[in-house]
């Protein structure tokens, strides 16, 4: 089973602000607490290319991951796609910025959720609890870049 999740906020801050924090995959355990840790694989800025790696507890299981930045027009449209092996795998995610005003930005979060093997079975109970967190998500992450 292949699903998808998303949800939209409004932030205030400036659309290139957003996109900067939002750019930097390091930064998400700031706002998802399932991450525990994450780390840029590649060198130099981020890019079409460049590879995260996370660790992540879900349903008390840790797991591996690494995704691939494969899009980035700035300061509109990042796209990423899971490379890892997993049961449960993003197989499309991505963030829609868009300009709403003089410091304000609306900001579109997705994720395209498919299970791999016996994680067909169990993918609908993730994307059934990704849907139910998706508004709260973005809320987290207006939280954090909001903060002074």
């Amino acid at each position: 089973m292949a699903g998808r999740f998303e949800a939209t906020v409004e932030i205030n801050r400036p659309v290139e602000e957003v996109f900067a924090f939002l750019a930097d995959g390091e930064n998400d355990p700031k706002f998802s607490p399932r991450v525990i840790a994450m780390a840029k694989k590649t060198e130099g800025p981020t890019g079409v290319g460049t590879v995260y790696a996370s660790t992540v507890k879900d349903a008390g299981l840790t797991t591996h991951r690494e995704f691939r930045i494969t899009e980035f027009v700035t300061p509109t449209r990042i796209r990423w796609a899971e490379v890892s092996k997993n049961l449960v795998t993003a197989k499309e995610g991505g963030y829609d910025l868009e300009s709403t005003g003089p410091g304000t930005t609306r900001l579109r979060i997705f994720n395209l959720l498919e299970g791999h093997g016996v994680g067909k079975v169990v993918a609908g109970l993730a994307l059934s609890a990704a849907r139910k967190d998706a508004d709260a998500f973005g809320r987290r992450i207006k939280a954090v870049v909001e903060a002074p």
